[in-house]
């Protein structure tokens, strides 16, 4: 058992806050909505405070799962961030994604306050945070890992150190941008298949044991022949990750031509007003299209 703070109850925050209370922690949580965090004690226990630093006080390990850079610096150094009270030899994990930038400015910043700092994005959606089955993948030291790897596994199904700061970030944006090319494949084959005359889900079951066979495919093939895409990661955040790819791929070199090009895409996506869709809804980009 641990005493934590989780900061920022989102989709995927949320239900992993409720997987430590599950695991047995002593878990005080902050959100800039209070009535989420009211809402989240109201189901899970635990406690509430107003902000992050009031959150921090006193805990061994603070999480954050918020939205972007400037999220993660409000929570975290900011004038109420978790810093101004957490206590030395305490860890912090960021399980936001954001760019491997800000996490070498902030994890200086904080281990000069003898507080150490994990770079932790996750990787398997909603319902991956809601039934504990994520893929964490850390940078930083090798001693606050195994610290954090044990806590962690309360949501997680896979966690791994991948390198020191920053590490964890680039390999999230490996997964946006292997994610990005599979979507808009298999968006590209489904609707070949309907404009064959092929019925789709007799295609997908054929195909998804063989080469082609993805996640994607699996979990997301029936939704797309729906037309409906209420399910997952939406638009609007995937085109945050994805410029945070083509930043960083500037900045070392890496030729992103696809990445790029399904970028543009989901800029078609949201002028068709799909930023809250799921990222699935390249699909409908290509069915708008035919119109």
């Amino acid at each position: 058992m641990a005493k934590l703070a989780f900061l920022g109850l989102g989709v995927m925050g949320y239900p992993m806050a409720g997987h430590l209370v599950a695991a047995g922690h002593d878990v005080t949580v902050y959100n800039r909505t209070g009535a989420k965090a009211d809402k989240w004690v109201a189901q899970y226990g635990g406690a509430a405070a107003p902000t992050p630093a009031e959150a921090a006080k006193g805990a061994d390990i603070v999480f954050a799962c918020v939205g972007n850079d400037d999220d993660l610096r409000a929570v975290c150094t900011g004038p109420e961030g978790a810093l101004q009270s957490m206590k030395e030899g305490a860890l912090f994990v960021d399980h936001t994604t954001t760019s491997a930038a800000v996490v070498r400015e902030l994890a200086p910043i904080t281990e000069a306050k003898g507080v150490a700092f994990v770079d932790a994005p996750v990787s398997g959606g909603q319902a991956g945070a809601e039934n504990g089955q994520l893929a964490v993948m850390c940078g930083g030291d090798q001693a606050a890992y195994d610290k954090a790897e044990p806590v962690i596994a309360a949501y997680a199904k896979l966690c791994r150190r991948l390198g020191e700061s920053g590490a964890g970030q680039l390999t999230k944006m490996v997964n946006q941008i292997c994610i990005a090319g599979l979507v808009q494949g298999l968006s590209e084959g489904l609707h070949f298949a309907e404009k064959a005359g092929l019925d789709g889900r007799a295609v997908v079951d054929v195909i998804q044991g063989g080469a082609a066979g993805s996640w994607q495919m699996t979990s997301r093939h029936e939704t797309m022949l729906d037309d409906e895409f209420d399910h997952g990661f939406a638009v609007d955040l995937m085109r945050k990750d994805l410029g945070i790819c083509l930043d960083t791929a500037n900045e070392n070199g890496a030729s992103l031509p696809v990445a790029a090009l399904v970028d543009q895409f989901y800029k078609d996506v949201q002028k068709l007003g799909g930023g809250r869709w799921d990222t699935s809804s390249l699909i409908k980009r290509l069915r708008a299209m035919d119109r």
